[in-house]
């Protein structure tokens, strides 16, 4: 098993960094969407996140990694075990990060007959997909806005129930599948069906560091990970416990923040006065801006927690407006701004 790249020592990015630090501690944010340069970091901050978080418990041998706690949907295998104890059939493991690649097959996204033990056996069984194995932590596609369609409306449908649902080949099969779906692209190759888009939470864009310093230890630092990554992971462990702990501390505390009528009038006027459609716009400013508070370590959520969180929660949701050539981040910035939040 490959060494991810530590997370703290990610140099830049602060909008993205803190953006995956916000759905790590509430993961119904629903999401982030990085967009920008190639060569950025974007596919290094993701797959840095699986040894940024605590592992998970799990129900033993379950092969979809079904919580011991859970009071929704079971798989097969975890429903039957219901009337006896699981405080002795349960284990540990990581949080799966899992990446979806742009040539995946729909069998292999969802799941298909296990041809193995239906040749060998003469028995039907299933055989996981992607979206298994992604159940309860993050499913990352990189190039998302290249993704073919079909694909496409397969994971809106499961991001939307959370469930996978697969019927074919003599197969009824049902499963858990919530997962936090993180992409990213260049909008330049592609843009993205507002389905899908609407689907992420948070959006931020990445751009290439101009300042001379920053990009020479970006350099320096990936060249020392290259060279020996034991090491280099080694010499950053106290920096990832220190934020595997502040992670940990914002999640217990999460409940405890308030979030005032006050402040979801703001939320809407902002949402309103930007035209965003639906109301997915507001519950996810109020998630997110709550989460931030909860990483900080306000006891409740302000005005400064949303200046911060609006552009990312908002910017990916706008209309077009032919009129209107300023940038999306401009126009929640002058928004913020003639709202005096």
């Amino acid at each position: 098993m490959s060494i991810p790249f530590p997370f703290s020592a990610i140099v830049g990015q602060h909008d993205m960094k803190l953006a995956i630090q916000i759905v790590a501690v509430d993961s119904t944010v629903n999401g982030i969407l990085a967009l920008g340069d190639r060569g950025t970091g974007k596919s290094t901050a993701v797959r840095a996140l699986a040894d940024l978080l605590p592992p998970i418990k799990v129900v033993k041998n379950c092969p979809y990694g079904c919580d011991p706690k859970s009071q929704g949907v079971l798989c097969e295998h975890c429903d039957s075990l219901k009337s006896g104890s699981t405080a002795s059939q349960t284990q540990t493991k990581p949080v799966p990060v899992v990446d979806l690649p742009l040539g995946a097959s729909e069998d292999r996204v969802i799941g298909a007959l296990d041809l193995e033990k239906a040749l060998s056996l003469g028995v039907k069984a299933f055989s996981p997909g992607l979206l298994a194995k992604a159940n309860r932590g993050f499913l990352y596609i990189d190039e998302v806005n290249l993704l073919e369609d079909h694909l496409v409306d397969l994971l809106i449908d499961v991001a939307a129930s959370g469930e996978n649902v697969v019927e074919r080949e003599g197969l009824s099969v049902r499963h858990p599948a919530r997962f936090v779906l993180v992409g990213s692209g260049n909008p330049e190759e592609g843009e993205l069906r507002p389905q899908l888009l609407d689907r992420f939470g948070l959006c931020v864009e990445v751009k290439t560091p101009q300042e001379l310093e920053e990009r020479i230890l970006v350099i320096k630092r990936r060249d020392a990970f290259e060279k020996n990554p034991e090491l280099f992971q080694k010499e950053w462990l106290p920096a990832n416990e220190a934020l595997r702990d502040k992670i940990l501390k914002a999640r217990k505390r999460l409940d405890k923040v308030i979030i005032s009528d006050d402040f979801l009038r703001l939320c809407s006027k902002l949402c309103i006065a930007l035209g965003t459609d639906g109301l997915r716009a507001e519950l996810t400013l109020m998630r997110a801006t709550r989460a931030y508070a909860a990483l900080e370590g306000d006891k409740a959520v302000e005005a400064k927690h949303l200046r911060v969180i609006a552009p990312m929660a908002l910017c990916h949701r706008l209309r077009r407006d032919p009129l209107d050539d300023t940038g999306s981040s401009a126009r929640v910035a002058r928004a913020l701004e003639e709202l005096a939040i």
